[in-house]
C-alpha cells in the first residue's frame, strides 16, 4: 500500500454554502464553525453558508472562510480513521495543512489568516497589480518572458506553479497587462486575467509579509505530527522554526504546487484527498501524474460513500 497525503485547497475554492452538511450532520463539524465565530468575533459562519458571494470574495473573509470550511470537513473526515502520512495545502490552504499536523490550533489559524488577508489586501492599493493564468506555455520559457517584461514594462512574476500547461503570473497592471497582450510571445496559447484584489505570491506582496512576521513571531506553534510538504520549497519541514520563516516567505514566493506534489509522489505517495471546497487540487494533480489516485472530501456524502 503506498502512502496517503491529505491536500487542502486555498482561495478561489470558496462557495457559499460550503461544508453546511458537515456543520448540520457533525457535532464535531459544528465546533469548528463556533469556534471561528468565537476567534474572528463574528458570524462567519453565516457568512460562509449564505453569503452574500461578494462579501464571502473578500480576500480577509475568504481566508478564514476556507480554512473554518475546511477543517469542518477534515472533523467529519476523521471519523473513517484514515491517518496521512504527509499534508500539504496550496498557498492558504498551508494553514489548514499545519492545523491537521497538530502544528497551529485551529483559533489561532484562523484569527491568523484573517490578518494575512486584511495585510495582503492593504499590501497595494486596489487596481495598481493583478494576476492572470497563463495556459500552454513552458516554465522557463515563461520565466524569461516575465524577467524582460519587468525591466521594460513592469513587474511581473510567476506565482503558482499549479501543473504543467497551467502557471499563474503575478505583478504590476501594467506588467499584467502586457503579458495578456504579448503572451504568445512565450508559447502561451491563452493568458486568463484572473479576478483577483491583488498581486498575490509577488515581491509586490512584501510589505504583507513584513506585518505578517509579527504575527507568525507570537504564534504558538508545534512541531508536525506529520510532514508538511511548504509552498516555498516543496521539501517537507516539521520544525516550527523552519515553518514560520517559510509561511512570511509564502506570502511573496511562487507556490511551487507541481513541485510539490511529484515530492510526495517521490516519497511514495499514491493517494491524495483533497479536503476542502470544490475539487482544484485534484484536478491538478491528475494533470501532474494521471496513475496516482485523488478523492474529493467535500461535503458529507463524499465522506459516507469514501472507502480505500
Amino acid at each position: 500500500m503506498g502512502k496517503i497525503a491529505f491536500v487542502f485547497p486555498g482561495q478561489g475554492a470558496q462557495a457559499v454554502g460550503m461544508a453546511k452538511d458537515a456543520y448540520e450532520s457533525s457535532t464535531k463539524s459544528a465546533d469548528i464553525f463556533h469556534r471561528a465565530d468565537a476567534a474572528v468575533g463574528f458570524a462567519l459562519s453565516e457568512l460562509i453558508f449564505d453569503g452574500p458571494d461578494d462579501e464571502l470574495k473578500i480576500t480577509y473573509n475568504t481566508q478564514p472562510a476556507l480554512l473554518t470550511a475546511s477543517i469542518a470537513l477534515l472533523e467529519a473526515f476523521r471519523e473513517k480513521g484514515v491517518q496521512p502520512d504527509f499534508v500539504a495545502g496550496h498557498s492558504l490552504g498551508e494553514y489548514s495543512a499545519l492545523v491537521a499536523a497538530g502544528v497551529l490550533d485551529f483559533e489561532d489559524a484562523v484569527r491568523t489568516v484573517r490578518a494575512r488577508g486584511e495585510y495582503m489586501e492593504q499590501a497595494v492599493p486596489r487596481g495598481q497589480g493583478g494576476m492572470a493564468a497563463v495556459l500552454g506555455a513552458d516554465r522557463q520559457v515563461l520565466a524569461d518572458f516575465c524577467v524582460d517584461l519587468s525591466s521594460h514594462v513592469g513587474l511581473v512574476e510567476l506565482a503558482n506553479i499549479n501543473c504543467p500547461g497551467q502557471i499563474v503570473i503575478s505583478g504590476s497592471r501594467e506588467g499584467i497587462q502586457a503579458a495578456v497582450e504579448r503572451g504568445k510571445e512565450a508559447g502561451a496559447k491563452r493568458v486568463i486575467p484572473l479576478e483577483v484584489s491583488g498581486p498575490f505570491h509577488s515581491s509586490l506582496m512584501q510589505p504583507a509579509a513584513g506585518r505578517l512576521r509579527d504575527n507568525l513571531s507570537v504564534l504558538p506553534m508545534a512541531t508536525a505530527q506529520v510532514p508538511v510538504i511548504a509552498n516555498v520549497t516543496a521539501e517537507p519541514v516539521t520544525d516550527s522554526n523552519d515553518i514560520r520563516r517559510l509561511l512570511e516567505e509564502q506570502v511573496y514566493s511562487p507556490v511551487l504546487w507541481e513541485d510539490t506534489i511529484l515530492r510526495l509522489i517521490q516519497e511514495g505517495v499514491d493517494t491524495f484527498i483533497e479536503i476542502g471546497s470544490g475539487s482544484v487540487l485534484s484536478g491538478l494533480i491528475k494533470k501532474i501524474d494521471r496513475n496516482v489516485r485523488t478523492f474529493t472530501i467535500n461535503s458529507m456524502e463524499a465522506i459516507q460513500s469514501f472507502s480505500l
